[in-house]
C-alpha cells in the first residue's frame, strides 16, 4: 500500500470548491446581505396585508382582486413588483461589493497573489452572484407562497389567456417565472462584477451600476429609441409573464435569456481582462 504523502497540497478541484464556498459565506454573512433579503421577504407580506386590509374593505379590483381571490397570485404579483426596483437594488448592492469590497478592505492583493489565481477568483465571485440572484428571488417567492396560502383562499389558477389550470400546474408556473427572472438579473450582476474591478470604492460601484441600470431603464422608456431597444437589458424583462398562458410563449423569453447571456458574457470578459492585468505591486 502506497504510503500517505506527507504535507500534500490538496488538489487542484478541492482548492476551487473551497474558493467558491468561501465566496458563498462571504457574500450571505455580510449584514447588508441578510438585510436585503429580509427587504426582499417583507415585499409579500406587506402587499399581502394591504390587499387583505382593502378586500375586507370591499376595495379590492382588477389583479388585486385576483390576489385575494387566489393566494397564489401573490407570488406573481410581488416577483413582479419587485422586477423594477427591489431585485435590481439587491443585485446592484452586492455585485457592485464583490471586488471593491475586498479591495477597499485590503484583501483583494492576498487573494490575487494567492494559489487560487485570478480567473478562478473572478469565477467564484460569478458563481456567488448567480447564486445569490436566485436566493433573492427564491426568498420572494417563499415568503409570497407563505403570506399567500395563509391570508388568501387558494385553487385552481385563471391564465392570461382566459384558461384554467390546477394549482400544482400553477405553482410550476410560478416557479418557471422565478426562474426566468433570476436569468434576467444575470446581465446586472456581470455589469456590477465588471463596475466593480475597477474601482476600490464599494460604494462607488453600488452607484455606477444602480446608475447604469436607470439609464438602460429610461433608454427603453423612450419610444424614438426603440431601433436599440432589442439590445437594451431591461427590454423584455417583463416576458417572464408569458408563462401565464396556455400555451406559454417561449419565444420572447428566450430572446431575453440570450440577451442576458450576452451580457454576461461580454461584461465577464471585461472584468476578466481588467482583473488578470490588474497591478498587485
Amino acid at each position: 500500500m502506497a504510503e500517505r504523502v506527507v504535507g500534500q497540497r490538496p488538489s487542484a478541484g478541492r482548492h476551487t470548491l473551497a474558493l467558491f464556498l468561501s465566496e458563498l459565506r462571504l457574500v450571505f454573512g455580510r449584514a447588508r446581505t441578510q438585510v436585503g433579503l429580509g427587504v426582499l421577504a417583507a415585499v409579500p407580506l406587506l402587499i399581502g396585508i394591504a390587499i387583505k386590509i382593502a378586500d375586507n374593505n370591499g376595495g379590492t379590483d382588477g389583479f388585486l382582486g385576483q390576489i385575494a381571490g387566489n393566494g397564489l397570485f401573490l407570488i406573481v404579483g410581488s416577483l413582479g413588483l419587485s422586477m423594477p426596483f427591489f431585485l435590481p437594488t439587491a443585485v446592484t448592492v452586492v455585485s457592485g461589493e464583490s471586488l471593491a469590497g475586498e479591495a477597499s478592505l485590503g484583501t483583494l492583493r492576498n487573494l490575487l497573489v494567492a494559489p487560487a489565481g485570478r480567473s478562478r477568483l473572478l469565477a467564484a465571485k460569478m458563481v456567488a452572484l448567480i447564486v445569490f440572484c436566485f436566493a433573492a428571488t427564491m426568498t420572494i417567492w417563499i415568503s409570497g407562497f407563505i403570506v399567500g396560502f395563509v391570508l388568501f383562499p387558494v385553487g385552481d389558477v385563471l391564465l392570461l389567456s382566459g384558461s384554467t389550470v390546477s394549482l400544482g400546474d400553477g405553482l410550476i408556473r410560478a416557479l418557471g417565472i422565478a426562474v426566468v427572472i433570476s436569468l434576467s438579473l444575470l446581465g446586472l450582476a456581470a455589469i456590477g462584477l465588471f463596475v466593480s474591478s475597477l474601482t476600490s470604492t464599494p460604494l462607488a460601484a453600488m452607484a455606477a451600476t444602480f446608475g447604469t441600470f436607470v439609464i438602460l431603464g429610461i433608454l427603453t422608456a423612450i419610444p424614438q429609441l426603440h431601433a436599440i431597444h432589442p439590445w437594451l437589458l431591461v427590454y423584455r424583462w417583463q416576458s417572464f409573464a408569458d408563462l401565464l398562458r396556455d400555451p406559454p410563449y417561449y419565444h420572447e423569453i428566450a430572446r431575453n435569456l440570450l440577451l442576458q447571456a450576452g451580457y454576461v458574457v461580454v461584461f465577464y470578459a471585461a472584468a476578466w481582462a481588467r482583473i488578470t492585468s490588474r497591478d498587485i505591486t
